[in-house]
């Protein structure tokens, strides 16, 4: 199953290839982005994800609530201020090749209703390799700048943006209130000269240029920061008090005349010819440049074009990032570990005598799974793309742009004579418990659940992390230490340490590394988390399959946690009337439904959960705050709409605050028929629930 082209995988085997797709795309992002340790390449962190989209292209109603394509960056560093983006920073979907290019602009046209000989017009810059950093001016004066961070919540480093040159503190002729966005970056010869310096000084030398940038920016001290030769690109804008211009390079023109440094190759096109044209002509001047680029980046022209496209969970419809091919490497491949996680998964990963590919130290690259390794799935046969790695083999690793490391082939004429093939573990490297493979998954999981140390500690980390209950103070490493030192063994122990470590002769304030006052914050902060959000509770489980999108959706739909947990014990025997309510929510699955009813019925994992909420205030899921009338109703869209495409009613109704669901049923509030509409209206009228046309539909939500 791994790694068989996308176009050979049935409905099974697809189900498992996105488990395991998901699994790795989380463990490289946590590494790279809120580790700083990346583990892969960018070129296969890209082609993962890639292989991903294209598998929730082909299996729609195979797409996991906790897919990668709904996730951007990793959450900040403890070591800084957090500032919430009033407009999120996504990140951009990839195109690797022409063909991608094409189906971007064609799916704009489809989604616009456009025909194909409508003139639509396109930017094209190059894609900085850098950190991304929003500035905010107010009545022209610079008053915050933050990273991305995981695209909601960034990391305030405005003390350290203020040392940048290229960074003016006020401007003339602005908005009142301007967010300008764009990279840090360090030039090639500024980066040498640094490294130079580093090393003569006898202080950390960096991998390549991005890795300088985004060390120097995140620095505590805001005088290392400004010891360091940072620049920046300004390449688009987030919340405004007015409108810049009517049309993106107008808009960065506006930008440039501010005094931001803009790209000098950003480009208008018209087409697709054009969009290529321009992404040949900036990768023949790539090494030239003086700074480091990955690809090119498209953007549509017309903002108000830019509005009704809008926006897929994690990225823009209106733009796209067309990548530079990979680079390669060869290098020994000198062990093979196994990694548990959250879920029990199994995960091998390569141990690689270190090589630099494209600029950076490549020591650790992702495996797959066991198949992929044997290249032979458990019945024996051949699996397309499976390797026969063995220990002490010659691998070649690449990357793209900065992504995650990866093993793209074996050099057989190297083998070793006393390589051996690598046996995968049948029990779990951490507590003993058998390690089960259950049919049509690719993945081993540890059966211990909570008694496997690796388990226990991920899943606390989850429930500790940003999207979840997000303690300050309480992060990966403290986790850890606590549920080594037998502190913490289950999620409830969070909110009773202070009883028992508050005081007495063993207490926090006495811990290495602890004090008084950081004792006291800690406990502070714990409890000022005891009242969550039903949605970040649902999160913070961890329940397989579950992620953030869908623990918001459940939240909506069920509005408190009494409802929630009545209608998971009552959805129990996957059938009658509640089972048939969850699985009516747009975005839930079978597989999911399945994982979530029996996580919430499982008598130990069960009794941990109801130890947890015993010390929490959970707050019933907020209404939307839309005026529209459609706030808060369930809508079901059915046959052929002709003033808009499906895909941006969909997105429409959501923005206006509506639930939007793939089914009839007596919650229904609104179902809008358009053309051909067929046994949903019929539902419709059976149960009264009201019905409408396009034109009706339009005229309630204005237009």
């Amino acid at each position: 199953m791994a790694e068989k082209s996308v176009a050979s995988l049935d409905k099974a085997e697809a189900r498992a290839e996105l488990a395991r797709l998901t699994q790795l795309l989380d463990r490289a992002n946590t590494a790279y982005h809120a580790e700083d340790a990346p583990e892969i390449s960018d070129a296969e962190y890209d082609r993962l994800k890639r292989r991903n989209a294209e598998i929730e292209a082909r299996f729609p109603d195979l797409k996991r609530p906790d897919s990668p394509s709904d996730k951007v960056g990793a959450a900040p560093s403890e070591g800084f201020a957090k500032v919430r983006h009033a407009v999120r920073m996504l990140s951009l979907s990839n195109a690797f090749d022409d063909v991608d290019v094409a189906d971007f602009v064609e799916g704009i046209r489809r989604y616009l209703g456009l025909p194909d000989d409508a003139a639509l017009d396109f930017t094209a810059e190059p894609k900085i390799d850098g950190l991304s950093l929003s500035l905010r001016y107010e009545n022209g004066q610079l008053v915050s700048a933050a990273t991305r961070g995981d695209g909601e919540v960034g990391e305030n480093v405005t003390a350290n943006a203020r040392t940048i040159a290229d960074i003016p503190e006020t401007i003339d002729g602005a908005p009142d209130l301007l967010e300008v966005r764009g990279e840090v970056y360090m030039s090639h010869a500024d980066f040498a000269d640094l490294n130079a310096r580093q090393s003569r000084q006898g202080g950390k030398t960096f991998a390549n240029p991005r890795n300088a940038a985004a060390g120097s920016l995140r620095q505590l001290d805001p005088a290392i920061t400004k010891s360091r030769p940072l620049r920046f690109f300004a390449y688009a804008w987030g919340a405004l008090s007015a409108p810049l211009a009517a049309t993106q390079h107008e808009a960065i023109a506006r930008l440039a005349a501010f005094g931001f440094p803009t790209n000098p190759l950003t480009e208008l096109c018209r087409g697709l010819d054009a969009l290529l044209a321009h992404y040949r002509a900036i990768e023949a001047q790539r090494a030239t440049l003086g700074y480091d680029i990955d690809g090119v980046v498209y953007k549509v022209d017309d903002l108000a074009l830019q509005d009704r496209l809008g926006f897929r969970s994690t990225t823009p419809r209106w733009a796209i990032a067309h990548k530079f091919p990979a680079e390669l490497a060869w290098t020994r491949l000198d062990a093979i570990d196994i990694q548990v996680g959250r879920t029990g998964a199994l995960s091998p990963v390569a141990r690689l005598s270190p090589v630099t590919v494209g600029g950076v130290v490549v020591s650790n690259a992702t495996l797959h799974n066991e198949d992929y390794i044997a290249g032979r799935d458990s019945n024996g046969n051949p699996i397309r793309d499976g390797k026969d790695i063995r220990v002490g083999d010659w691998v070649q690793v690449y990357r793209a742009g900065d992504v995650i490391p990866k093993v793209a082939d074996v050099d057989l004429s190297k083998r070793p004579s006393d390589a051996q093939p690598f046996v995968f573990p049948q029990t779990c490297p951490e507590c003993g418990s058998d390690a089960i493979r259950e049919p049509g998954d690719a993945v081993r999981r540890c059966s211990g659940g909570m008694i496997c140390p690796a388990q226990a500690v991920e899943k606390l980390k989850h429930l500790v992390s940003r999207a979840a209950f997000d303690i300050e103070g309480l992060g990966a490493k403290q986790v850890e230490q606590f549920h080594r030192d037998g502190w913490i063994r289950e999620p409830a122990d969070i909110f009773t340490l202070q009883d028992r470590y508050g005081s007495g002769m063993q207490q926090l304030k006495n811990r290495e590394g602890w004090g008084e006052k950081s004792a006291a914050n800690l406990f502070a902060a714990i409890d000022e988390r005891r009242r969550i959000p039903l949605a970040r509770l649902i999160f913070a489980l961890g329940i397989r399959h579950v992620g953030e999108q869908v623990s918001t959706l459940l939240a909506r739909h069920y509005g408190s946690w009494a409802a929630f947990e009545q209608a998971m014990v009552a959805a129990a025997p996957m059938s009658g009337e509640a089972w048939d309510d969850l699985m009516a929510i747009d975005g839930v699955g079978a597989v999911l439904a399945q994982s979530l009813v029996s996580a919430m019925n499982q008598t130990a994992e069960r009794a941990s959960i109801d130890r947890l909420v015993a010390h929490l205030d959970v707050q019933d899921a907020e209404r939307p705050a839309s005026e529209s009338p459609v706030a808060g109703k369930t809508v079901v869209f059915t046959g052929t709409l002709e003033k808009m495409t499906r895909a941006e009613a969909k997105a429409r109704a959501e923005a206006l605050g509506a639930k939007v669901s793939g089914s009839v049923s007596a919650k229904t509030d609104i179902v809008v028929a358009g053309p051909g509409a067929g046994s949903k209206e019929k539902k419709a009228r059976e149960l009264g629930v009201t019905l409408m046309d396009e034109e009706a539909w339009l005229a309630l939500i204005g237009g």
